[in-house]
């Protein structure tokens, strides 16, 4: 996800760059909302994490 929004920023970046302001502040709108969702679902697993006192186990 966060690749995602890292991606719509710089696409955004580069269509005001061209002068395509339409397109670059959709993209960077959807970047910001896909940016908001991550950093929610972040928070809220930490929260999780905190209260049920276990660690997530990766791969």
């Amino acid at each position: 996800m966060l690749r995602a929004s890292i991606a719509f920023f710089i696409l955004g970046i580069i269509a005001l760059a061209l002068g395509a302001g339409n397109i670059a502040g959709v993209s960077i709108e959807i970047g910001k909302t896909i940016l908001f969702i991550f950093t929610l679902f972040a928070v809220l697993g930490l929260v999780v994490s905190l209260v049920t006192g276990r660690s997530s186990k990766l791969p």
